[in-house]
């Protein structure tokens, strides 16, 4: 399975969730709920990071966080690699408990930001865990209603400025605004098995892919649907580079080195991570043994062939080019 793609930098938002594994309980009594948030404090410091909103429930968590120095994956190692340990050593239980990486959401926070706190603090609301968001402890939503210093790690400003600058009348239009339903598109989106890598208008989408498309293009990296080329953009650009038809690159003809094919075939692999029978369909080659072989030699070839590399090179910047232009 290959692991989402992390885009980090100063400044960047995020909602960030975790399950128990197999969706077990990790907040079981109030001390793991408390313990939590004390390591949401913890981290706050450390990291210097910015919590806006979380929500704590049974069996998963909601985050939303700002990175001032774009350090989230190191914050959030130190969440929940200090949480399990300290569940753990409480709870006298050994080993994993997250299903594995959590899933973080790029934000566009002009567009943004409001409507998750409203979907984070509303959470207990829709599960019919409370009928009042007042009686629900285990978020921040009673943080936004209380002056108490307490809170004070909070990062309760920077959402409330955006509903009005007027400091008098911030709980009254905060109370308001956490009244009102989910947006539609908002539940919609959570509601997907698989949820995005980014959420954000268009121009945010086309910002991110010009500033860090260079990310598709590492091999430790893998791809995001929103941002990697498509299988008829990596054909025409193969096509360009060595002056052919599109349709040479289809089938496998006995005796004969089809070099275009090839490449074209091992940047799919490699750029989209399709699979092989993906591949085998896409180019007419018969069986995915077939394009393993072309793949794995592909990479030999790339090794001692300087000339091929550096033609291989030449595409994916122009693919990388070609995104940016859209």
């Amino acid at each position: 399975m290959s692991r989402p793609l992390r885009i980090q930098y100063p400044g960047a938002w995020y909602h960030i969730m975790n399950r128990g594994r197999r969706r077990e309980v990790i907040f079981p009594k109030k001390e793991d709920y408390l313990a939590f948030i004390e390591v949401l404090k913890e981290a706050v410091s450390l990291w210097n990071i910015k919590i806006a909103a979380y929500c704590l429930m049974p069996n998963h968590y909601h985050l939303l966080i700002q990175t001032p120095e774009g350090n989230l994956s190191r914050c959030m190692r130190h969440i929940n690699g200090v949480y399990t340990q300290r569940y753990n050593r409480r709870n006298r239980h050994d080993g994993q408990l997250f299903r594995g990486r959590y899933k973080s959401i790029l934000l566009d926070s002009d567009n943004y930001l409001t409507v998750l706190v409203r979907y984070i603090h509303r959470n207990p609301l829709r599960a019919k865990m409370v009928n009042r968001l007042e009686d629900y402890a285990w978020s921040s939503h009673n943080g936004y209603l209380s002056n108490s210093s307490k809170w004070n790690w909070l990062n309760k400003e920077v959402f409330l400025q955006l509903l009005t600058h007027d400091k008098s009348k911030r709980l009254r239009e905060y109370r308001e605004f956490i009244g009102k339903e989910d947006s539609e598109e908002i539940v919609s989106i959570f509601s997907r098995k698989n949820a995005p890598s980014i959420l954000g208008t268009e121009k945010f989408g086309d910002w991110v892919k010009e500033k860090y498309s260079a990310l598709l293009f590492k091999e430790e990296i893998p791809d995001s649907k929103e941002l990697i080329p498509g299988r008829e953009e990596i054909k025409l650009a193969v096509c360009r580079e060595y002056k052919v038809d599109i349709t040479s690159l289809y089938g496998i003809h006995r005796g004969i080195i089809n070099e275009p094919r090839n490449v074209a075939i091992f940047l799919t692999r490699c750029l989209r991570r399709d699979s092989l029978k993906e591949i085998g369909k896409e180019f007419k080659v018969p069986n995915y043994s077939s394009v393993s072989s072309i793949i794995e030699s592909m990479k030999v070839h790339l090794a001692d062939n300087k000339k091929l590399k550096k033609q291989v090179d030449k595409i994916k910047r122009n693919l990388q080019l070609s995104h940016k232009q859209t």
